[in-house]
């Protein structure tokens, strides 16, 4: 699939569209307009925010949880004295589990979102300002999405984003809601150590029981703080100021938070890949490359080690997204070629990054 009209500058040639279309995509002879391009985009934009919104119901839905069962275990523990600090304890137990499956559905509404996100800022918001001009490789980075989804933050992120924003004031009424149960029932306590007494669960010594939990709540404490350097989050409302001049970003204090990179999409270099084509129908195969994929192709001489015979070896860089079309292209050309692909390091040049980028 190569682009035409929105084509970055450094992709190489692009043909000129046919007398009376005005084709911005082509692919096996077929091609679609700007019109049906910008169709399909907007109803796939609408499906793409539906499925994050229903993830994001999720995540409500599990936190509804952890406060329903949490405010019953409170209302249980109050009325039953004799293991009232069990039930509390048990119900600490079940919120973090609640707060593992919401991690895991946050990490899929960032999957979502980050699809999202991708569109609003790299096609619609290019669109409002003329001439249209999206990011040079925002199709390509949707398009490897979509064929390889990844989870975009990682797990520790999104645990750590759900304690701070939710279940770390959970955690601190449940805290709160175990002390008072024992310092009140089944009489109030006279001092700090018939409290920690009380905690005792039937051999198991109420000081060894007291320590576990002190020990729980220091480390979600230290977790919330320690994931606080990730930002990997598509969906935090943080602004882009990656490309400004250093005037133009506010400072700490009007805006800027200072150690924070702000950014609003994983800055990841797409996939690069070398392929070789050993094929006896070089210039056939080659001209297609060309004409169909905007990319080119180098002739390299070859000869069987079995066969001893002649053949012509074509060599040509690719991104991910660009494989199945080339396999389509060689095996319909030449059924008898044989293609090896493997992974770059870097590339370098026209249509992939500049020679003064770092590797």
């Amino acid at each position: 699939m190569t682009q035409k009209n929105a084509h970055p500058p450094d992709s190489g040639p692009v043909r000129p569209p046919e007398p009376g279309c005005d084709p911005v995509w082509t692919f096996r002879g077929l091609q679609l307009k700007a019109g049906e391009f910008t169709t399909a985009m907007v109803h796939f934009f609408r499906a793409e925010v539906q499925r994050a919104n229903v993830w994001r119901q999720r995540l409500d839905a599990t936190t509804n949880w952890a406060v329903i069962t949490t405010g019953a275990a409170i209302s249980f523990a109050f009325t039953h004295a004799s293991y009232g600090h069990v039930v509390i304890l048990l119900n600490m137990i079940l919120v973090t589990m609640f707060l593992m499956i919401e991690a895991r559905r946050y990490r899929y509404y960032e999957l979502w979102s980050t699809r999202v996100r991708l569109m609003e800022t790299d096609f619609f918001a290019a669109m409002l300002v003329p001439p249209f001009h999206p990011s040079p490789d925002w199709s390509e980075a949707l398009a490897e999405n979509l064929l390889t989804p990844k989870f975009p933050i990682k797990k520790r992120e999104a645990i750590g984003r759900r304690l701070r924003r939710n279940y770390i004031w959970v955690y601190l009424v449940i805290g709160l809601s175990w002390l008072a149960n024992l310092w009140l029932l089944p009489e109030p306590a006279r001092s700090f150590g018939q409290v920690i007494h009380r905690a005792r669960l039937g051999t198991f010594p109420g000081e060894t029981l007291a320590l576990i939990v002190a020990l729980f709540y220091i480390g979600i404490l230290v977790f919330a703080v320690g994931t606080l350097r990730y930002h990997q989050a598509t969906g935090e409302i943080l602004p882009r100021y990656d490309g400004l001049p250093a005037g133009l970003i506010p400072a700490e204090g009007e805006g800027g938070e200072k150690g924070r990179r702000a950014w609003f999409r994983q800055a990841r270099r797409r996939q690069q890949l070398l392929t070789f084509i050993v094929t006896g129908k070089p210039r056939e195969v080659a001209a297609r490359i060309t004409k169909e994929m905007n990319r080119g192709a180098t002739v390299l001489s070859g000869k069987g080690a079995f066969t001893g015979q002649e053949r012509a070896v074509l060599m040509c860089a690719l991104t991910v997204t660009e494989v199945a079309a080339l396999k389509a292209l060689v095996g319909d050309e030449d059924s008898t070629a044989f293609v090896i692909v493997s992974p770059a390091q870097g590339i370098f040049g026209k249509g992939f990054m500049p020679f003064e980028a770092e590797p």
